[in-house]
This record gives structure tokens, C-alpha cells and sequence, in this order.
């Protein structure tokens, strides 16, 4: 097995400001999505007076930051496809008001989107998904089981 990635979890205030969460958890109703009252998947809760927990790993010098599950399976799930989505397309499925240059995608930087480098990312995102099921940290940060396990 594999030695998980270096990783850990900060507390902010908002979950929103994660740079996944526009691009995974979309607003019900008619409201903007900073204004949403629900959202899909589930908004994260908050863990009291600390804030929203924030699990953020360490992969190849770069800091991947997740305030839900969803947010980290969605990121296994587009660095695995073969070949990778563009940041225009996955934007068009999202739809609102965010066009490509904002996706979560186009931010990453460019040396994680070669294939070997996604792959590796993949492997770390996973590594660390073991060991929060493992020693049950989710309950300090998820909350939930991880689908992608």
C-alpha cells in the first residue's frame, strides 16, 4: 500500500469560496448560487464555531482544496478520463453564469494536466481517501462516506 500524500484540513467561513464548489454543487431554485438556500449535491456543514472543513492535499507541489466528497470525486473523476475534458465543456454540462476561464480546470496548473502527472494526482487523491475511511477521519471532515472508494 501506498504511502498517502501529505495532507490536512483548515477551517474557513464560507465553503463557497472553494475552487470546486461553484463547479460541483449546483443552486436549486431561482436564486444565484451565492444566495442558494439548497444545493446538488448537499452543501458541507459547517463543524461549529471553527467554520467549514477544508481537506487540502499535497500532489506534485500543488494544493488540491475540497469542501465536500463531491467535490474530491469529481476531481478523480475528470483527471481520469483519457483523454481530459476541456474546461469549455465541462463548463457547458455545469451551465450558469461561470463561463471556461473560471472552471476549476482552467485554474489547475498546466504541469498536473499531462497524463502522467493526472495520473499521479489521481494516485494521491486516492491514497488520502483511504486514509480518512481508514481512521475515520471523516467525521472531522466529510461527514459522509466517499462514493469513489
Amino acid at each position: 500500500m501506498r504511502k498517502p500524500a501529505r495532507h490536512w484540513i483548515e477551517y474557513v467561513k464560507d465553503w463557497r469560496n472553494e475552487p470546486m464548489a461553484y463547479w460541483v454543487h449546483k443552486e436549486q431554485g431561482h436564486q444565484t448560487w451565492l444566495l442558494a438556500e439548497s444545493y446538488e449535491p448537499a452543501a458541507p456543514i459547517a463543524a461549529g464555531q471553527k467554520g467549514f472543513p477544508v481537506l487540502c492535499i499535497l500532489s506534485q507541489d500543488f494544493i488540491f482544496r475540497f469542501s465536500s466528497v463531491a467535490q474530491l470525486e469529481e476531481c478523480i473523476n475528470v483527471l481520469s478520463r483519457q483523454p481530459l475534458p476541456t474546461s469549455k465543456r465541462l463548463s457547458e454540462l455545469r451551465g450558469g453564469a461561470h463561463g471556461p476561464n473560471s472552471h476549476w480546470l482552467s485554474r489547475l496548473p498546466a504541469h498536473i494536466k499531462s497524463t502522467k502527472k493526472r495520473q499521479r494526482a489521481v494516485a494521491d487523491l486516492q491514497s488520502v481517501i483511504s486514509t480518512i475511511n481508514t481512521h475515520n477521519i471523516a467525521n472531522s471532515f466529510l461527514l459522509h462516506k466517499c462514493n469513489a472508494c
